[in-house]
């Protein structure tokens, strides 16, 4: 496998809103030379990744599907869907059984794509809780499923990353939320400061089918192909109580509905960049950053007429404009409140993360505190890491909440009730004792940061 080498910013306003053409073209003159090294060289030989930077007949490819059923490429896939674990699909097979027969199974998924016969089971859906309350459908495809969709994967991303504008982010390779947030901040410190923060309502379970094969299409003439592509499209999907097929949407959790979402909302990148706006997108995350209000109504009412003519609908309480510098109109993007001139851990996010230590932490654990402080390390660093932005006033009470737990939980363990929030607590055990015991202290790592910066 290539690997990338992304050179990445230093700071986070590094990428700033002048060093982003409104007129940035697409394909191969907007990238760099190490663009196709995330490209598995098993799957895409140096002929195709040439044919990618110049071009193919007519602009379309053909005789792709001998590429997906290759043994390569589904050991390829495979190997994937295996370093993911997950769980198992409608049919009950779970990683470890294929892992057991894995030639037998990969070599019998051969035959059937060589002899177009190939055909997808219903996905297992389940609904899994939401951050800030709800939940949310998941649907779970067999490992059979996985590893075909992730052969089909290898072999059509690099056709359409090709086309993809640097205003997208997620699930890119060599780009993440990071990139995402850069390029936001940028955008904000040269003085874009209203805001259009849109959300499209459902956006995964309302993708018309009908059109997001045509934008296939578009790219790829292999008949064979197209049919396997809109046989995942059309799977039956399974609950405890029903079995129907979708008319529209792709199914979040499988391996290729990711790769469908950024080719159907691919045009409106073309159209927003085309008419001046400067957006950064993820997945179906999005905000337009703008000079006045005036450009961001406009920006709004264009993308409002984009997704009413692809069958798609804004969110009309979750779509809004506003100047992030006044406090109340400022927007969340990928777990940050940007407002007042400053970054914040959303509310939901903040939720989120005080639910995992309160779920690490129980008063009813009977672990030692030597394993609590290490299970809590383990999520402590990963969390820091992706928020360590925010503002600084946001770690010392996460700080002081953490360790409130800990002195309720010793409480509980010496049969003394309570919450730990008295002051005998804090002189019995105070910020130092859990300090030396390797507490990972958010607001110490925060001033490292600061100083390192």
């Amino acid at each position: 496998m290539r690997k990338a080498h992304k050179p990445e910013a230093s700071s986070e306003s590094e990428v700033a809103a002048p060093s982003v053409s409104t007129r940035t073209t697409q394909g191969a003159d907007s990238h760099e030379p190490w663009r196709w090294e995330w490209v598995e060289s098993g799957v895409w030989t140096e002929r195709m990744l040439a044919a990618l930077d110049n071009g193919v007949k007519g602009g379309k490819w053909f005789s792709l599907m001998d590429k997906v059923y290759a043994p390569r490429t589904l050991e390829l896939a495979w190997s994937r869907v295996e370093q993911k674990r997950g769980a198992g699909g409608i049919d009950g097979q779970s990683i470890e059984r294929f892992a057991a027969q894995s030639s037998r199974y990969l070599g019998e998924l051969h035959e059937a794509l060589k002899g177009d016969g190939y055909q997808p089971q219903p996905v297992r859906r389940v609904e899994i809780a939401k951050a800030g309350g709800g939940r949310r459908p998941l649907g779970i495809p067999t490992v059979k499923d996985r590893v075909v969709q992730g052969a089909l994967k290898l072999v059509l991303e690099p056709i359409f990353e090709r086309e993809f504008m640097d205003t997208s982010y997620g699930f890119r390779p060599g780009r993440g939320c990071k990139d995402a947030l850069r390029q936001v901040q940028g955008l904000l410190d040269a003085g874009y400061v209203w805001v259009v923060d849109a959300d499209i309502q459902g956006y995964f379970d309302n993708i018309p089918h009908t059109k997001l094969l045509e934008q296939v299409k578009e790219r790829v003439s292999d008949g064979r192909v197209l049919r396997l592509v809109e046989k995942y499209l059309k799977q039956d999907i399974v609950t405890q109580l029903s079995q129907w097929t979708p008319t529209g949407g792709v199914p979040q959790g499988a391996v290729l509905s990711p790769l469908m979402a950024n080719v159907y909302l691919h045009p409106l990148d073309v159209e927003l960049m085309a008419s001046g706006y400067h957006s950064v997108r993820y997945a179906d995350d999005l905000v337009i950053a703008c000079r006045s209000r005036d450009e961001a109504e406009s920006a709004l009412a264009q993308m409002r007429r984009w997704c009413e003519s692809q069958g798609l609908t804004l969110h009309p309480d979750k779509t809004q404009v506003g100047d992030c510098r006044v406090s109340g109109q400022g927007f969340d993007f990928l777990g940050y409140r940007f407002e007042a001139g400053r970054r914040w851990v959303r509310n939901k996010s903040l939720k989120a993360f005080k639910a995992r230590v309160k779920a690490k932490t129980r008063r009813t654990r009977g672990d030692s505190l030597r394993v609590i402080i290490a299970d809590l390390n383990r999520t402590l660093p990963g969390w820091f890491a992706y928020f360590q932005h925010a503002d600084r006033y946001t770690f010392r009470p996460l700080d002081g909440f953490i360790r409130r737990r800990l002195r309720a939980l010793l409480r509980k363990q010496q049969h003394r009730p309570g919450m730990g929030r008295c002051a005998a607590d804090h002189q019995r055990w105070p910020n130092a004792f859990f300090a030396e015991h390797g507490l990972f202290t958010l607001e110490t790592a925060h001033a490292m940061a600061s100083r390192s910066r």
